[in-house]
């Protein structure tokens, strides 16, 4: 089955496939453009953790950690390091693991067709002995414990654990040094099995590439691959109650101004495609108004010393759980966090003029078009909708249509009896 999806503000268009195995293909032509990128990702992050295999009826619980520890362990074949094959091809592979996906990428120059080979075959050639295992697991107890020191990271996840009480989000993505001990090879080709078949994966791809070539080989390489049909993976998440689980958490570092992070959890979860899109829309249109750079609150936090240019705000938005979070470094971060609960409760009676929301939305959309002069962040950003069941072009066309009073609405809503936590990380 294939389609093209065009749209006229960005000129582009994209080129869906699904191959009988399920697999969903995208590729973006970038005529002219010098270099490619091809992003291979399954719809499997550290959140999944507890899930009913397709065809069994117990649950299987796996320890923390291990979706990051099994994308460590596919760039590790029998044959040598994936990343020696690649740079031989001149092309610089990587990966991701977030809380809801794992991404297999490489950037080329020149040999694309043979590094999309290369990336078809890492990913779909598991290779773990119980030898190798019990080595990932030192390589990975190093990087937990050097996070650990991290103060960014350390104030972000604190803050999480604030936010939430039951949620797996509130968990390192790498999981803790004792969780990652129990993961063995059995538990990593379970999950293999269940998440990396290819109904539940999408390959991306962008630059000046040949659209049916890149079909006809996702096709050949799988034409002599025995891929059953998968039924339903069934994703088993604790309930999570309306509160926070801590309002403030403070922890101490070797840190030469004070870090902190203000989280604001969303409270109105169970949503996919256009309704989520539609609230990820207006909350990136909300923060803007309320602490962006031009906004009179972070002008004036930034004059009297409170903030400086660290000081940043986003929403994540997932089917099962959202937060707002704002921060950065700051000599009050008591004070900060202060003023922003202060200035909703104004702007709850005086709220912004049209014409604000009409220059904001324009710098969205301004950004959102910018944003498809770079093939990476194209393909991250693909990948984080897809799986959410929202397209690529889907975000700009919302975008568009987005109104004054739908953002009136959602802004009192979302404050209306928020729940919040604050995490601070003070010198030691």
């Amino acid at each position: 089955m294939r389609r093209e999806i065009k749209n006229e503000v960005l000129n582009e268009r994209l080129i869906h496939t699904k191959l009988k195995n399920g697999l969903n293909v995208y590729v973006l032509p970038k005529k002219g453009y010098q270099k490619q990128f091809a992003i291979y990702a399954t719809n499997y992050g550290s959140n999944d953790n507890q899930f009913v295999v397709p065809g069994e009826k117990e649950p299987t619980r796996m320890p923390e950690g291990i979706a990051h520890f099994l994308e460590h362990k596919l760039f590790e074949q029998e044959e040598g390091s994936v990343f020696d094959i690649f740079s031989k091809l001149g092309a610089s592979p990587n990966a991701f693991t977030s809380f809801n996906t794992t991404a297999y990428h490489f950037t080329s120059t020149g040999s694309f067709y043979e590094c999309l080979d290369v990336l078809l075959n890492f990913v779909g050639t598991p290779y773990f002995t119980d030898q190798t295992v019990e080595k990932e697991k030192g390589i990975i107890t190093q990087e937990i414990v050097m996070y650990q020191d991290d103060p960014s990271w350390r104030v972000f996840f604190n803050l999480l654990k604030g936010l939430y009480q039951n949620h797996p989000v509130k968990n390192d993505i790498a999981g803790t040094v004792e969780s990652i001990q129990k993961i063995t090879k059995d538990m990593l080709y379970k999950c293999y099995e269940t998440f990396y078949h290819p109904s539940n994966m999408v390959l991306f791809v962008t630059g000046d590439v040949d659209t049916d070539r890149v079909v006809q080989q996702v096709e050949r390489y799988f034409s002599d691959k025995d891929v059953s049909k998968q039924g339903e993976i069934k994703r088993i998440y604790p309930s999570e109650p309306y509160q926070v689980a801590a309002p403030v958490v403070k922890d101490k570092l070797p840190v030469p101004r004070p870090l902190f992070m203000l989280g604001f959890k969303d409270t109105q979860v169970g949503q996919e495609g256009q309704p989520l899109l539609d609230k990820m829309i207006l909350n990136d249109i909300m923060l803007e108004m309320l602490v962006g750079q031009s906004s009179d609150l972070y002008v004036k936090m930034y004059e009297e010393g409170l903030i400086d240019l660290t000081f940043s705000a986003e929403y994540t938005g997932e089917k099962d759980y959202g937060h707002i979070i704002m921060g950065g470094e700051s000599p009050n971060p008591e004070k900060v966090v202060d003023m922003v609960y202060k200035e909703i409760e104004r702007l709850k009676q005086e709220p912004w003029d049209v014409e604000c929301f009409s220059r904001v939305k324009k710098k969205k959309i301004g950004e959102y078009i910018r944003m498809f002069n770079s093939l990476e962040t194209i393909g991250v950003q693909f990948v984080s909708l897809i799986f959410k069941n929202i397209g690529l072009f889907d975000y700009i066309e919302r975008l568009m249509q987005i109104n004054y009073e739908q953002l009136k609405s959602h802004f009192n809503k979302f404050f209306e009896n928020y729940q919040s936590s604050v995490s601070i990380i003070l010198p030691n």
